[in-house]
Order: C-alpha cells, then sequence, then structure tokens
C-alpha cells in the first residue's frame, strides 16, 4: 500500500442527403426427377459412414498431439464495454457530486456496498481530502492519500485522476483545461474552464464575433479568430501574459487554426487565393505554405499526433468527405466514413488510432472511424467533437431548447454527462493537452 501526503466563423456548405437502394434477390430451388437406382443412397450412406470412421482413427491422435500448437485470436471491441463498477463511501454534498462526475465520464458506475463493486473508494472532504482506494475482489488496498492545498473540488479532482490512473494504468484528466466559445447574441467571447465547467473566466472581452478556439500543447496559450480588426483574423493569445498578437489576418477568411502537436506549426482556413484551403505555417504565422487548391470549400483541420498527417473535412464529387495531407505538402488521400454521410469537423485522437467528428444527415451526430478510416460508430447527437488526452472521453456541443450546451461522453461506455454551462450558447470546445 502506497500512503504519501500529497461561431467558427461559418463557410457555405450544402446538407445533401441520400440513400442506397436495396438490393432484391430471388432464391429459387430446382427439383429434378431422381435418376438413381433403388437402394443407391442407403449404400453410399454406408460407405461414407465407414469412410469417416478411418479418417477419425487416424486423425484424431494427431490432432491431440498438436492441440497446443493451436492459437485463438479474439478481436475485442472497445465500443460498448460495461463500466467498472465501484462503490464510494465517506463522502457527500460537492465533493460526492464532483468525485461521481470525474469517474463517470471515464468509464465507472457506482453500486452500493452491498451489491458487487470491484472497488471500493473511501474517504472523507473535512478541510483536507483524504482517500483509500480498495481492490475489493482481491482484498487488497492500493492506495491512501491526503491532499491538500487548492479547493477541496481541486483536491477531488486529484483524488479521481489517481483512482483512474491505479485502476486504468492510464492518466486521468479529471485536472485538464478546456477552452469554448459563449454565444450570448450578436457576439460571442472565448472562455477557458476546468474540464467539467467549473472555474469558468473569459478570455477576450473583443465585444464582436470571436470564435475556434485551439489550445496549445502543454502552454497555457490559445489561437482564435476574432473580428476585432473587422475582418476574420487568426490571433495567438499567451494566457499567462495576457498579450496577443494577429498571426493570419489576410484578405477575406483566417480561421480554424489548429496547433501541431509539438506547438511549432499551425495548420489554418485561408480564402486568400479565391476559396477557402488549407494552409500551414509557423507559429508565428511566418513560412506560410498553401496545402490544398480547390475550386471547393475546405474546413476544420486538425493534426496527427505524430505531426506527419494533416485531416481536414473536404467536398469531393459534390459529397462532403474526410480528407488527409502530409503537412509537408503532397497528395489529398480520402478517409472513408461508410455508414455515414456529410462527415466534417473531425479531430485525430492523442493515441493515434481514431479520428471523431460531426455526421451532417438531417441531424448532427458525434461519430468515430479508425484513422485508416472503415466503419463508422456513431456516438450520439451533438457536433464540434474534440478529444480529452485520454483518447476515450470527448467534448461536444448538443442542441437544447435553442440553445447549445457543453457535454461529455465516454467513447466505450457511451456514458454522457453536460458540464457546468454559462448563460447563453457554448459550442466549439477545445481541450487542453
Amino acid at each position: 500500500m502506497n500512503n504519501t501526503n500529497s461561431q467558427l466563423i461559418p463557410s457555405p456548405y450544402e446538407i445533401e442527403s441520400g440513400r442506397a437502394l436495396p438490393h432484391s434477390m430471388t432464391l429459387s430451388r430446382i427439383t429434378r426427377p431422381s435418376l438413381r437406382p433403388p437402394g443407391f443412397g442407403v449404400r453410399l450412406c454406408s460407405a461414407a459412414l465407414v469412410f469417416c470412421i478411418l479418417l477419425l482413427t487416424f486423425t484424431l491422435p494427431c490432432l491431440a498431439a498438436n492441440q497446443s500448437e493451436i492459437g485463438i485470436e479474439k478481436n475485442i471491441d472497445v465500443y460498448g464495454q460495461k463500466p467498472i463498477p465501484v462503490s464510494i463511501s465517506g463522502f457527500s454534498g460537492e465533493a460526492l457530486d464532483a468525485l461521481k462526475f470525474d469517474l463517470y465520464v471515464q468509464g465507472f458506475s457506482f453500486v452500493g456496498s452491498e451489491a458487487t463493486p470491484q472497488y471500493l473508494i473511501n474517504g472523507s472532504a473535512n478541510g483536507n481530502v483524504q482517500g483509500r482506494l480498495v481492490d475489493a475482489l482481491k482484498k487488497s488496498a492500493m492506495f491512501s492519500k491526503s491532499y491538500s492545498g487548492g479547493s477541496a473540488r481541486r483536491q477531488i479532482h486529484a483524488f479521481a485522476d489517481d483512482i483512474v490512473s491505479a485502476i486504468t494504468q492510464s492518466k486521468g484528466i479529471a485536472q485538464t483545461k478546456i477552452a469554448f466559445k459563449n454565444d450570448t447574441g450578436p457576439t460571442s467571447e472565448i472562455f477557458i474552464a476546468d474540464f467539467d465547467g467549473h472555474n469558468a473566466q473569459a478570455v477576450t472581452k473583443d465585444s464582436t464575433i470571436v470564435a475556434a478556439p485551439c489550445w496549445v500543447p502543454g502552454r497555457m496559450a490559445l489561437y482564435y479568430t476574432s473580428y476585432k480588426l473587422n475582418n476574420p483574423d487568426i490571433f495567438y493569445h499567451d494566457l499567462s501574459t495576457g498579450s496577443r498578437k494577429a498571426i493570419a489576418n489576410y484578405s477575406g477568411l483566417n480561421t480554424s487554426a489548429a496547433v501541431s502537436p509539438d506547438g511549432k506549426r499551425v495548420a489554418m482556413i485561408l480564402s486568400k487565393g479565391g476559396s477557402p484551403d488549407v494552409y500551414v505555417c509557423d507559429a508565428d504565422g511566418t513560412n506560410l505554405k498553401r496545402l490544398t487548391n480547390t475550386r471547393e470549400d475546405e474546413s476544420s483541420p486538425c493534426w496527427s499526433p505524430d505531426g506527419h498527417w494533416i485531416c481536414f473535412a473536404a467536398k469531393i464529387k459534390e459529397r462532403r468527405s474526410l480528407c488527409k495531407i502530409p503537412a509537408s505538402g503532397g497528395e489529398v488521400q480520402r478517409i472513408p466514413t461508410t455508414g455515414v454521410l456529410n462527415p466534417t469537423e473531425p479531430d485525430w485522437s492523442p493515441d493515434g488510432k481514431t479520428i471523431v467528428f460531426t455526421a451532417m444527415m438531417g441531424g448532427f451526430e458525434v461519430c468515430t472511424v479508425p484513422a485508416s478510416g472503415g466503419q463508422v460508430t456513431q456516438l450520439t447527437a451533438g457536433e464540434d467533437p474534440c478529444w480529452a488526452p485520454n483518447s476515450r472521453t470527448i467534448i461536444f456541443a448538443r442542441r437544447t431548447g435553442g440553445h447549445r450546451v457543453l457535454a461529455l461522453i465516454d467513447e466505450r461506455t457511451k456514458q454522457s454527462k453536460d458540464i457546468s454551462r454559462l448563460p447563453g450558447s457554448n459550442s466549439q470546445p477545445s481541450w487542453a493537452r
């Protein structure tokens, strides 16, 4: 036991729909009169029986001798996984609510101690948080810790992260940050908050249209688009000092900044060449390079975690598709999204395995597809999806009552919760990684 102290600027596009016509096939069986002599079938069956007995006599010993060499390979689908059952005791009020929220959106469920929990969580939040985790099946303590410093809510987040790490061997997300756009009428501003929506703080006070925030990996800094200079320009904003500067203010549209995993380059959408295309530049806006050159509009670029590819939404033969292009330039490659139409707003998971995106098919659906393309999994109604650093929790916007609210969903169990919200509409989330 371990004891320690411790408005995206909208580009025009069509929402297309289509239905595959079903194929029909008629199977017919032709019966012909028998031309076999009487008793033929009985003699044939007897001969077959003798042959099978002889075959089994000689082959069974060989099969038994080689049984250890036979391997069975199973492909386990991560979707539809059952949540991990835990029992929580000793906490109440806000501390209990925060702890359950943190665990629920990372694939845990809650049962009483009289049921059969896999793990027991107990502790207290009287001043400093005390927390203990026990493996109920092995009947062994996994850790016991005391947390101090900051608010009780922050201590609970730290406790939740330790629980997730101990059980799943993956880093928790309870102490991460998000950025998003908040609309309160004709204007919008960029906010940052804890991942659960608490402690929201305004980043901009531009009193105009501000949109499309994107975190710089490993830094308290954002890129976003603002109309502050009467044109949709991309700004870099250092949150630690408050300083900001425009890094793309070309004539026309400058939007959808996406920062490379190493923080050194930025992909974006510019219309300076006539139509919205994908460009890439250095972090300060220099060394601009055009990657696509089409008459159609491209949108929503994002990076592969190795920094070699940029994924984006494009139009091919009048249908919207997901595509990728080498970050250094080259040929555009389509990413198949079997089962849905009009994919857009892609985001590549930090582990490189999956792309989450919005499918537009009458409504908006948050979906995932293997990074190489293939069969799509539809998760929930919503849009603007973005991965958490754990490559399993997704933040997205859903529409309700004429507004948009931000919500989290665990990709594997499909457990979903709304986060704490600001007045107005909240959308276009970005998760700090």
